[in-house]
């Protein structure tokens, strides 16, 4: 194969490559992302621009340091990118899971918020911080098993039954906290030996961040495992067709009962796993708390799960996303901003993204404009004759049309 041959079919697969990229609907829903962040973001500065109504330069200020806060710093900045990152990326995947398998998974905070004590408490008793990982994922599962095992024989809408978790699960591990890992000087449970904390895998070191540890690779590697078993598996085609339509996968033969009760125990797993990477921490770190409040990280996972689309890709984008703008907390009191602005953007962004379906189709409009463009910057044709003057080739229908003329006058 000669060089020029080898240029061609690697220009021509390229070719193949994007035009499968430009039309298929991955580009419409990214594009439709990222509108909804810019606007999210546009309302957070109009916020910004209301509170400072006398000095609008400092709203724009607070955008800049919103936009920034994830390099400021240089390494250090990013490494606490990553450590905010890695569990909204696990509960957007609890979320997302459920979403894709046609359930609502509201409990992914009280799910959390069990797996974390007991992450923490085998972490404190044992110091094996495998055992605490596999507790708190346990811990999770469990908690999600009463209202996927509700739902999948007594039909008890898993909404309902999730959030009810939610409530019991905080005032549960409270209790809990109080009776067995609990300092009162300090109103907090007892730190995690360093035994029973996460490896860092010396990403503290390479960033620069000392709370930085392997929650982030745990993040990425779960993300493909959930990838995977969605898209390429058996099992995760049946866990989709449930979600579909019930009726109609039962009348295929798939056990719709068991796969009900296994994709909420799996997104209640993820839930659990995020918790043990919370506090599985150096004592510098998060703590566990004795407070009559749920979780937020479970309603930011919902926020992270829409804004991914529900696709394990998508969702470890939004967790990073999101983990950037959360990084912000600091840069942003500094210039004058309380940490709600924050809270506001993201909220604000989940509500663009419901307008998804209404993005998608000015970004496919926008794609087809584009697609048209490129296509008519292309040069004709030309024939070059003995002389030397290149002489544009007519159309074939045009030219078929004459010489048939001619052949009938002939």
């Amino acid at each position: 194969m000669t060089e020029v041959t080898k240029k061609r079919t690697c220009s021509l697969k390229f070719k193949t490559w994007w035009r499968k990229v430009v039309e298929s609907t991955g580009i419409e829903k990214f594009l439709a992302t990222i509108i909804a962040i810019i606007a999210g973001l546009l309302f957070g500065l109009i916020v910004m621009l209301v509170i400072n109504i006398t000095d609008p330069f400092v709203a724009f200020e607070g955008l800049g340091a919103i936009l920034t806060a994830g390099f400021s710093k240089g390494v250090k900045s990013i490494g606490e990118v990553l450590f905010r990152a890695a569990p909204l990326i696990l509960v957007g995947l609890s979320v997302a899971f459920a979403f894709k398998t046609g359930l609502f998974n509201i409990g992914a905070s009280g799910q959390l918020m069990m797996g974390s004590f007991l992450a923490v408490f085998v972490g404190i008793k044992t110091e094996s911080w495998i055992l605490a990982l596999i507790s708190g994922v346990l811990g999770g599962a469990l908690w999600a098993l009463i209202p996927a095992l509700l739902k999948a024989y007594r039909n008890v809408h898993e909404v309902v039954a999730t959030i009810m978790m939610n409530y019991i699960a905080m005032h549960s591990s409270k209790m809990l906290i109080e009776w067995l890992i609990f300092m009162p000087i300090q109103q907090q449970a007892r730190p995690v030996p360093t035994g029973g904390q996460l490896p860092t895998l010396g990403l503290d070191k390479l960033f620069n961040f000392p709370r930085l540890n392997s929650g982030i690779v745990i993040a990425i590697i779960t993300t493909i495992i959930i990838f995977v078993l969605l898209e390429k598996t058996t099992f995760g085609y049946q866990l989709k067709a449930v979600g579909f339509n019930r009726e109609a996968a039962r009348y295929a033969g798939i056990n719709d009962k068991r796969n009900i009760v296994l994709s909420l125990v799996i997104a209640g797993a993820l839930a659990g796993l995020a918790g043990a990477v919370i506090y599985l921490v150096p004592a510098q770190g998060e703590r566990l708390a004795t407070k009559h409040v749920i979780s937020n990280y479970g309603f930011q996972g919902i926020a992270v799960a829409l804004l991914g689309m529900s696709h394990p890709i998508g969702t470890m984008g939004a967790g990073l996303f999101f983990g950037y703008i959360e990084a912000a907390n600091l840069p942003l009191q500094r210039v004058g901003f309380k940490r709600e602005i924050i809270d506001i953007i993201s909220a604000s962004i989940i509500y663009f993204s419901a307008f998804t379906l209404f993005f998608q189709i000015y970004a496919r409009r926008f794609i087809n404009k584009m697609r048209d463009f490129f296509a008519k910057i292309k040069k004709k044709p030309q024939l070059a004759t003995a002389e030397g003057v290149e002489i544009e080739t007519l159309p074939p229908n045009e030219e078929g049309k004459e010489g048939g003329q001619e052949d009938d006058r002939k």
